[in-house]
Parts: structure tokens; C-alpha cells; sequence
């Protein structure tokens, strides 16, 4: 971009007015929810969050590809000038280039030229058109300032910049074009704009200098007149880009605040737009890096960071990477990541110094930090100068006696001083932003072991997590949602939330298909999968994902005897409307890195493959074979007429990113793993797993909430009713806080004692009492799916100045995740909100926000102020919520006995598909059963809510 060139003031003649394109004119906003992304991975997830995003189409992003319904994407294109790396610029005639733009590198391109026009719509728009742009970001529109000398030469070069617009819209009629300028040639082209931009109003950027600098004001009133003009005669919207050090958030807020109070949209960000910056809206970052050092063979799968840091993070909204110190670390930036956590179990072997160079990098760029269970090295030296940590002196001998203690110390088991692992520091006790949360005195030495700091925040071991040797049991010490939360100066925003949907909590079903060739151990006998139909599937009939092994159904497998027997069983479950197909492989592998080939060598592992996996005859593994045949045999032979959807992991679940990729290939869902055992006898958070892991290769795979009746049961080895413990698991993931919602999660070989199938009714019998909303765990899936990428923001308001944003609350997604929750004080506002149907309470405190799709807008206010119709709960799905006056709108349908109630409509009338029906009071709210049963046909019953006249 220019931001250098300024030109003199413009006053359209009334023969320039007379020359607008008649009928060129298209709707255009009031105002552009904007951004602009330069870099070489658009942070699709953040930039959803703005109705515009404007990207450099050179980048490798294809908006073809992105699941953001509610954001145009726009690709960044020079007009005026042409840099030597675009692909078409050797096809350029060189009589062409009629001069340089020194500061950028760039050639300046004669607008006169008979065949630019041409040349431009087939060599530039027309191929990023074909890859899904329906806009484009028209730049360098005065670059032709640099060689133009005269009025005549200015006149011929604006005259053909005209040629050019006028030929885009001529062949893509439908195209939007956002103009960077082109302040001259607007009196005959305004029909053609979707908006206008202009750069640095109040900051600016100099190239040539490679500095940030203040506006002069003679610039910034000509610019102003600029924007008048475009608004009041063009009526177009006008956005300002300035230009801000990427990790001055202060900076950025203000300098948005100022332009937006002259009725200009901002957009702030960096010198080279690499970095998401600040607009309409300040984008909440969601992602939390995690450092570890995992030793020898560890998979990332039973890392410390999947195993204690990520649930706390994923509960408190934050979707977490990973990073290893023996790998190059990220260069990650405060735009994109809340924070990073460390989790050191001793010292860092692998590249100490370069881990805290990074540290260092990462502190000085403003990014909170939190070590846990150490620092990774002995904090002496250059580091606890740079961590603003006191060494001291003294020799740790003798009792540990606690000197002080947070409260948020001691949560799972109490603080159990160890001097042997006694670390010298102390914490600066007068420091701003500093606060010890745990001080320990052993001999003449007195220490801290945790705090609170200026940077973030440390734990060191044994206090953050301790295992206790008597059980193997792993039991937190520091509360960690309150250190997170603290330590990474979280703000408090709305957290996107899997648990729950309109005031109930999620409740799904799905079966592994192990045993199904077994026999019931039953009066009447009969195959498992025979017996678990005729007494559970059939008697519940509640959304169900229910798989086979093929190895175990297929004449291809270890039982071609008995095919022609368990395929008809498999046929009649997955016809039923309730139930959705999935595939748990052909050979069921037991340890899923058997699968793929020895990172030391080009061979596949061979040696004992039989025994890793069931024994069919001939057969060695094929990860092929066992997702994309297995998938090809399903719907061919069991269920030619409704497709799998899931591939469901076997064994050990922990499925490597080639298996994740083949998944993805082969256009189905994955599930499974994570290993959640909360119980009585194990009651510790460490057992909570998180949402799912994300694994090399760009892939992710999401886990089961819960674990199976297999781990209940000690591996089948009974008792066989263990399966009944799964309630204990539901109640102690459900208060205090709702980390999770119920599944019931079994084998096909359930059905084959009665004890097992005893448990079952137990566990499906306690579901149903509670106040549960029954779902496929594709649906679930993909909320999680959405929730990795959902995007939170906030309209910047009036805040305080360098404050964060105050205004309304903007939430984006692909419209799967449907639910939200606010810790703070206060309700959504629903007489004012978009896409927000109605709040109800959430265990721990605040609300669930219930929205209606993937595009939200609300305030927080501390009651409702205006006693308007909205949704407490609903037993189904509530999309495309509108209001019109006394009138609100919305679809409705449900999996299973589907409900809603309405509050603040005792003197509205309803109708459902235009027939007027009358609802049940209770609670002070209307209750209206319906019949909409959304599997399989999908019916959606439109409903209307008419109060007042």
C-alpha cells in the first residue's frame, strides 16, 4: 500500500456527476465491519469475526474451502502498480511499466494502455474469481501520480484506471469493488464502489524510513474532506487503515477509537497488515501455546499438556497447540495466542538457551507466559533477571513450613512442601502485578513456589500437579483454572461451550462395534448385536451412532461362516431413523502406531503385526484398508442407502495424523480416545479429558466425552454391571462446573450379559430423567469442529483510553455450536441482540447464552430491559431466530420428544406452520410440544410468535 502520496482537494463538477454509470449502483453497508490480512496464513478463525476480510490472494488461502458463512472474502489487487513476483508480470508488454515505486519494489503500469483493461480482467480478477473471490480490494489507484507531470497526462491515466473498473463490472457484474483511494476518478465510478479507503488519518507508516509516525493535521483535514464527500454525495462507506507496532494493543485501541468517533470505520494493525488488527471490533485471541519436552518415545497423546493443561483451557474457552523444545519454536504473536503455558517436568535438556531467548521474545512482545511444575532451568542469572525473580541464599534442611498461602493453593489435596525440590527464588514483593500464592521456609532458606507476575505467573513442582505413589493417582495441587486464569491475564468474554444447547445439557450414544459376532449370554441367546437392538436401541430409540468392525461382519474377515448371518443383523440397526452408520475399521488395530510406517526406516512395522490387531487371515496391515475399505464396505453391502459419517477409533485410539488424513479423505467425522474417568473413588480433574488434540499435519482428532463400560468394568473382566459408575462420572463433570456433556458409550458386547445390559438400562434410564437434549455425535463433533475456530469479539465502544473494547459482544462460527457461557455479571440483552434466542443459569455461576446459527451480536445488561419473547430451554434445534416489531420467527425440530418454552409470551399468540397452538404454563413460561422429529426427514417446523397488536 501507498500511504505516502497526498493529493489536492477534490470538488466533482456537474459534468463529472452526469457521467455515474446509470443501473451500475449495488447495496452498500452503512458501514464496513472490515479487515485486512497480508500474511501467508490468514487466520481464518479471527477473521470470520468481520463481515469483510480482505486477504493477499498470493497467500494459499481458497475461500472455497473456508466454513465462514458470514464473512465475504476479498482479495487484495494493485491497480496502479505491479510487483515483479505476480505471476502475470513478465507477460506484461515492458512499454507498459512507465516507472517505479522505489519504497515497495514495484513497477508503476501506464492506465492508458489500449489493452490494460483486457489484459487486467483476464490476467488478474478472472483467475482469483474462478477461485472464489467476489471481491477485490482495488489498490495503488494513484500510483500513476509518480509519472503523470501535467493535467493532460493525470487525465488520460484516470481515464483509463474508469476503462478498467468499468471492464470488471462489464464481466463480473456481481464482483464488489473496495477502492483504495481513487479520490479523482469517483465522480464516474461511485456506481461502481463498494466502499472507499484511505490510509493513516491519525498513524502512519514510512517505508523508506521503516518507522511508525504521527499524521500531520493538514493531511488528516484533507483526508477528512475526502471522507465527507464519499459519504454524503456518494453515500458509500469510508474505512481508515492506520498504522500501529503490532504488539501496542493500547496504540491500536485508541487510534480505532478516534477515527471511529468521526463516523470513520478503523481498521488498525501493522506496517506490513500481518497481524489481525483492530477495527469495528477487537477480536478476542483463542489460542494458548503449550511448550513441553517429551521424553524418549512419548506420543503428544499422553503428554502432560494433554493430559492436565488442556481441559482447563479448553473449559475457560482456549483452543491449545502444542510445541516441543527440541523443535524450532513458533513466532507467535499477541494477535493470535492469549498466552503460552510451559510445563517443565525438571530441566529442559533440549535447547535451554534458545527456549529462553524465545521466552524472553514472547515477554517482550506483551504475551503472558505461566510455567508450571518449573521453569525448565535453574532460575538463576540472566534468566531471574529477566523473569524479575530475586535469587536468594540459604540451605533448604529441616521441616517445609508454609509461610503463606493463596487460597487457590491446596484445591484437589493439600500442599505437601518438598524440600528437596526447593527452588531459591523469591518474588519481589513491593513489584507491581506480583503476588506469591505459595511461601515456603525450610532451614534459613524462604522461598517461592508459586506466584503471580508481571509477565504471568509459575508454579513449581510438586505443586502445580502431584502423583501419589500409595494410588498412581494424579491430583491437582494449584487450583488451575484460577492460575490460568490469572497467570494469562485472561479477559472475560463469552466462552464458546460443547455441553450444552438452549438450557439442556448434550446427550449422545455411540457404539464400538466389538463383539457383535459374539452370543449373548442370555435366556434366548441370540448375537450381541441382535440382542442390544431388541433391548436397548429399539426401546430408547434415541439418536445412536452405532459401527461394525468389518473384520468381524464381512466374508472377508475372521468369520465368513457367520456373515451371512451378522449382515442382516447390521442391515435392520442401520436402517432404523434413529441410528447413523459408522465404521471401527476392518482389523480393529489395538496400538494405532503399529499402523503406520517406523520413522527409522522406509519399511511399514511388520514384526508381530497379527498380534496387534484381530487375526484374519493373510492380512497385514493397511491403513487403508482399514479406513477407506472398511468405509467402501459399509455402504455397499450393510447400508447402501445411508453413507457412514464416523469412523470411530479402536484400541488404543490414538490415531496417528495419517489415519486423521485418510478420515478426512474419505469425507466422514473421527471419534474417540481421551480417556475422561472422573469418578467417586477417582474424583480429580486430572481425568477430565480436553475436547480433542491437535496433532501434526494440520489434523485434529476430537474425543469421546466419556470413557466406555470396557475401563468400568476392568477391561470385561467385570464386575459386569461396573457400567452404572458412568453416573458418577455425569454428576462430577456437572457440578461445580459443567465440563462435559453425557454419552453413553459402549461395545456390542454389552448385549451379552445380563448384568452389562442391566447397567445399560440404568445408565440410559438416569440420562432420560435429566433435562438433556439428545443429539448424534456427529452433531457433537462437529460442534467441537467449530467451537477449535469459533471467533469471539467485541465492538471497541467508548471505552476508557488504551482500554480493551466495551461494546457489544460479535460471535462467528459455521453455525454448529449453538451455545455460549458468561461468568460475568449480567444477561444477553435479547430485545437488541442478533441471532440470541434466550439465557439460562449455568452450574458455577452466569449464563448459557443460547444462539439460534453462527452469527451473533448481544450486550450484557443486568436485566432484561425489555420483556420480549425468548427461549429458557428447548428439547430440539432453534435456527434462524428473527425479530420484526411484535413479531419473532423461527425454525424448530428435534431428535427426540422435542419441546420449547417461551417466556415474556403470556399475551402473544403461536402458530407452527401457520396453525395456531396454545401452550402448557409452567414456570411462569409457555411449553409447546411439537412433532418436528428431525431424523430422517428432516423436518423443520416454522414458528411464529405475534405479540400486541
Amino acid at each position: 500500500m501507498l500511504g505516502g502520496i497526498v493529493l489536492g482537494t477534490l470538488t466533482p463538477s456537474a459534468e463529472a456527476l452526469a457521467q455515474v454509470p446509470q443501473g451500475a449502483n449495488q447495496p452498500v453497508p452503512a458501514t464496513l465491519n472490515v479487515a485486512f490480512h497480508y500474511g501467508a496464513k490468514p487466520p481464518v478463525d479471527q477473521l470470520q469475526a468481520f463481515d469483510v476480510a480482505v486477504v493477499e490472494p498470493d497467500s494459499g488461502f481458497d475461500p472455497r474451502t473456508a466454513k465462514t458463512p458470514n464473512t465475504a472474502w476479498f482479495a487484495y489487487v494493485s491497480l496502479g502498480e505491479v510487483l515483479p513476483g505476480r505471476a502475470y508480470f513478465n507477460d506484461i508488454p515492458k512499454d507498459w511499466l512507465t516507472g517505479s515505486n522505489d519504497a515497495w519494489n514495484a513497477r508503476v503500469v501506464d492506465q492508458s494502455a489500449a489493452g490494460w483493461p483486457a489484459f487486467y480482467v483476464d490476467r488478474v480478477i478472472k483467475p482469483l474469481w474462478e477461485r472464489g473471490y467476489r471481491g477485490f480490494f482495488l489498490d495503488t489507484m494513484d500510483s500513476y501520480h509518480l509519472v503523470a507531470k501535467n493535467d493532460a497526462a493525470r487525465a488520460a491515466q484516470e481515464d483509463g484506471m474508469v476503462r478498467v473498473l468499468q471492464a470488471i463490472k462489464a464481466r463480473y457484474p456481481e464482483a464488489k469493488l473496495l477502492f483504495n483511494r481513487g479520490f479523482e476518478i469517483l465522480p464516474k465510478v461511485h456506481g461502481l464502489a463498494y466502499g472507499v479507503v484511505f490510509e493513516s488519518l491519525f498513524r502512519g507508516w514510512n517505508q523508506a524510513q521503516g518507522a511508525y509516525t504521527e499524521v500531520n493535521p493538514q493531511d488528516r483535514e484533507w483526508l477528512l474532506n475526502q471522507a465527507r464527500i464519499v459519504r454524503e454525495q456518494y453515500r458509500l462507506p469510508v474505512v481508515s487503515i492506520d498504522y500501529c507496532p503490532p504488539s501496542d494493543r493500547v496504540c491500536q485501541r485508541d487510534t480505532a477509537r478516534r477515527i471511529r468517533a468521526l463516523g470513520i470505520t478503523p481498521y488498525v494493525t501493522d506496517s506490513g497488515l500481518q497481524t489481525v488488527g483492530i477495527g469495528q471490533i477487537e477480536v478476542m485471541p483463542r489460542r494458548v501455546l503449550v511448550v513441553q519436552e517429551r521424553r524418549g518415545d512419548e506420543l503428544i497423546d499422553d503428554s502432560v499438556g494433554v493430559r492436565f493443561v488442556s481441559m482447563p483451557l479448553n473449559y475457560l474457552g482456549y483452543r491449545v497447540e502444542f510445541a516441543e523444545t527440541r523443535d524450532a519454536l513458533p513466532e507467535i504473536t499477541p494477535d493470535r495466542y492469549a498466552g503460552v503455558v510451559v510445563w517443565a517436568n525438571g530441566n529442559f535438556t533440549q535447547n535451554p538457551g534458545r527456549f529462553y531467548e524465545w521466552v524472553e521474545k514472547r515477554i517482550g512482545q506483551g504475551i503472558p507466559v505461566a510455567f508450571m511444575n518449573g521453569f525448565g532451568a535453574q532460575p538463576s542469572g540472566s534468566v531471574a533477571r529477566m523473569l524479575k525473580l530475586k535469587t536468594v541464599k540459604g540451605r533448604a534442611a529441616g521441616a517445609v513450613q508454609i509461610v503463606s498461602q493463596d487460597k487457590m493453593m491446596g484445591f484437589e489435596q493439600p500442599v505437601a512442601p518438598d524440600r528437596s525440590q526447593a527452588v531459591p527464588i523469591q518474588v519481589q514483593a513491593d513489584a507491581a502485578d506480583t503476588r506469591s500464592l505459595l511461601r515456603l521456609r525450610s532451614g534459613d532458606l524462604t522461598y517461592d513456589a508459586a506466584a503471580i507476575m508481571p509477565w504471568g505467573g509459575f508454579v513449581t513442582a510438586p505443586y502445580a500437579v502431584r502423583t501419589n505413589s500409595a494410588n498412581d493417582q494424579d491430583r491437582w495441587v494449584v487450583q488451575p483454572l484460577d492460575f490460568l486464569r490469572q497467570a494469562l491475564r485472561l479477559p472475560q468474554m463469552p466462552v464458546p461451550d460443547t455441553t450444552t444447547e438452549s438450557g439442556r445439557r448434550l446427550l449422545t450414544i455411540h457404539i464400538d462395534g466389538d463383539g457383535f459376532a459374539s452370543k449373548a449370554e442370555i435366556p434366548g441367546g441370540g448375537y450381541s448385536g441382535e440382542v442390544l437392538f431388541r433391548e436397548i436401541l429399539d426401546r430408547y430409540r434415541l439418536p445412536t451412532t452405532m459401527s461394525v468392525i468389518e473384520g468381524e461382519t464381512g466374508k472377508a474377515g475372521m468369520y465368513p461362516k457367520l456373515s451371512p448371518e451378522l449382515e442382516p443383523i447390521a442391515r435392520k440397526i442401520f436402517a432404523q431413523p434413529y441410528i447413523e452408520v459408522a465404521s471401527h475399521t476392518y482389523s480393529h488395530p489395538f496400538e494405532w502406531q503399529r499402523t503406520v510406517a517406523d520413522q527409522s526406516s522406509s519399511a511399514r512395522t511388520v514384526e508381530g503385526d497379527e498380534d496387534y490387531h484381530l487375526k484374519i487371515p493373510g492380512y497385514k496391515m493397511d491403513l487403508n484398508r482399514e479406513i477407506g475399505g472398511s468405509i467402501d464396505y459399509i455402504n455397499r453391502v450393510l447400508s447402501p442407502n445411508k453413507p457412514v459419517k464416523m469412523l470411530l477409533w479402536p484400541g488404543d485410539c490414538q490415531a496417528p495424523p495419517e489415519a486423521l488424513k485418510l478420515t478426512e479423505a474419505a469425507g466422514v467425522l473421527n471419534m474417540n480416545g481421551g480417556d475422561t474417568m472422573i469418578t467417586r473413588s477417582n474424583p480429580t480433574w486430572t481425568a477430565i479429558a480436553p475436547l480433542g488434540i491437535h496433532k501434526a499435519n494440520n489434523t485434529f482428532q476430537v474425543f469421546a466425552t466419556n470413557q466406555n463400560e470396557n475401563i468400568y468394568t476392568n477391561l470385561w473382566h467385570g464386575p459386569y454391571y461396573g457400567f452404572e459408575r458412568l453416573v458418577e462420572t455425569w454428576e462430577l463433570t456437572e457440578k461445580p462446573y459443567r465440563f462435559k456433556a453425557m454419552n453413553i458409550y459402549y461395545h456390542s458386547y454389552s448385549g451379552t450379559k445380563v448384568a452389562s445390559l442391566k447397567a445399560l438400562r440404568t445408565v440410559y434410564d438416569y440420562a432420560l430423567k435429566q433435562p438433556v437434549m439428545p443429539i448424534h455425535s456427529t452433531d457433537y463433533v462437529r460442534k467441537v469442529i467449530d467451537w477449535q475456530d469459533f471467533a469471539v469479539a467485541r465492538e471497541i465502544g467508548d471505552g476508557a483510553p488504551g482500554a480493551p473494547a466495551s461494546g457489544a459482544w460479535v460471535v462467528r462460527g459455521d453455525g454448529n455450536l449453538r451455545n455460549l457461557r458468561w461468568t460475568g455479571a449480567g444477561v444477553p440483552d435479547v430485545s437488541t441482540a442478533r441471532g440470541v434466542t434466550g439465557s439460562s443459569p449455568a452450574p458455577g455461576g452466569g449464563v448459557y447464552v443460547h444462539l439460534s446459527g453462527g452469527d451473533a451480536r448481544f450486550s450484557i445488561v443486568p436485566a432484561a430491559t425489555r420483556a420480549v419473547p425468548e427461549l429458557p430451554e428447548a428439547n430440539g434445534l432453534v435456527r434462524d431466530w428473527r425479530r420484526d416489531g411484535n413479531v419473532t420467527r423461527f425454525t424448530f425440530a428435534g431428535y427426540y420428544k422435542p419441546f420449547f418454552r417461551l417466556a415474556n409470551a403470556g399475551q402473544c399468540s403461536v402458530t407452527l406452520d401457520g396453525k395456531p397452538v396454545h401452550g402448557v404454563r409452567e414456570n411462569n413460561t409457555l411449553r409447546f410440544d411439537t412433532q418436528a422429529v428431525m431424523d430422517p426427514i428432516n423436518v423443520q417446523q416454522q414458528v411464529e410468535v405475534r405479540c400486541g397488536a
